[in-house]
């Protein structure tokens, strides 16, 4: 009883699944069916959409041009398409025409421009080469400087290819010869000539430095700088013979008058030493004297003030007393002199002044 009941139930689930089946494959027909005619109307449609527009486009047109005299009728037939072409046609060409008119005023506003920068850049070129040329007299100055005064120290100078005609006035002939690039700017060649040469002449600025370095105490120990600390002085009498202010006569001056115009500048030691003589003279007023090693003595005459003692070792450049106008002078005034041995010599040789102030 219970498999009767059991294959019933088999049988009546197979007979409804057979129904849905018919069901959709009846719903899948009919679904196929509207797709096909719905595309199919689509594309007549689209196809009738085309055949109007062609039809349209195709339509003849007939264009007259009546002039007002008696002269004859202009007309010439022509369709929707063609003359739609010849319209967008004519407007490509009058829009390529203001546009290329556009760019040719923009390029023409931009070539003025390049000119007027070229013509500042040549300007400027111009302005070059006379530095350039001012350069070169003054690298002149310094080779004819510099070669005296390494000829003087014993120093050879280096130098890269043959020597040169110093006599020869051009320029290029101060420096050793080097290839020119062939275009490159004659200037550019003189400046690498120039670099060239100061390049070699740093190797005989070195030894001078090391020369002058090693000599340092050398020079510490001559009378070789001015004896007034104050730079704005002016020799009121040189070494020689001289006028005297007093008597009017003739004499020999044995040093050098440095006036400041005032009282109370600085005297200063113009070489390491010790100091001998502090001390007044009716003549030379107040006065000191130092002694420095090579047999030199000097002598700083006509102080206010006198601010070392008799056997102090003092420095160069050390201040010792004041510019006064102490003894026979006629003014606030420093009378300076350079002893050695006995003999008494003019400062000038030792001290890088300027006479004429």
């Amino acid at each position: 009883m219970d498999d009767l009941t059991t294959f019933k139930h088999i049988w009546y689930n197979f007979m409804n699944m057979s129904k849905t089946q018919k069901t959709i494959k009846k719903f899948e027909k009919q679904f196929t069916s509207k797709v096909s005619h719905g595309f199919g109307a689509f594309m007549r449609k689209i196809g009738y959409f085309f055949v109007r527009i062609f039809k349209v486009f195709d339509s003849k047109l007939t264009i007259m041009i009546v002039p007002h005299s008696q002269s004859k009728v202009i007309n010439f037939q022509t369709n929707v398409f063609a003359l739609v072409l010849g319209i967008l046609v004519a407007i490509g060409v009058i829009s390529s025409f203001f546009y290329y008119n556009k760019r040719s005023v923009s390029a023409s506003m931009e070539i003025s421009s390049l000119v007027e920068q070229n013509r500042a850049t040549l300007a400027s070129l111009d302005e070059l080469r006379d530095e350039n040329a001012n350069l070169f007299q003054a690298a002149k100055r310094f080779q004819t400087s510099l070669s005296q005064s390494l000829s003087l120290l014993g120093i050879e100078q280096v130098r890269n290819n043959s020597e040169t005609s110093a006599s020869n006035s051009d320029l290029s002939a101060l420096f050793n010869s080097t290839e020119v690039t062939q275009g490159s700017l004659k200037e550019v060649a003189d400046v690498k000539e120039l670099t060239t040469y100061l390049e070699d002449a740093v190797k005989p600025i070195e030894q001078i430095g090391k020369m002058l370095k090693t000599q340092q105490n050398l020079f510490t120990e001559i009378p070789s700088i001015c004896p007034v600390k104050n730079p704005n002085y002016h020799i009121s009498m040189a070494f020689g013979p001289n006028i005297h202010p007093l008597n009017g006569n003739w004499y020999i001056h044995k040093g050098l008058d440095f006036s400041t115009w005032r009282y109370g500048d600085a005297v200063v030691a113009t070489a390491s030493g010790q100091v001998v003589t502090v001390g007044f003279d009716n003549s030379f007023g107040n006065y000191i004297i130092i002694k420095h090693n090579h047999g030199m003595y000097t002598r700083y005459a006509h102080l206010q003030t006198q601010r070392v003692k008799k056997g102090e070792s003092v420095s160069q450049g050390q201040i010792i007393g004041t510019i006064g106008n102490s003894g026979v002078s006629t003014g606030p005034h420093l009378h300076y002199e350079v002893h050695i041995g006995s003999d008494v010599v003019d400062p000038a040789k030792y001290i890088n002044i300027n006479l004429s102030k």
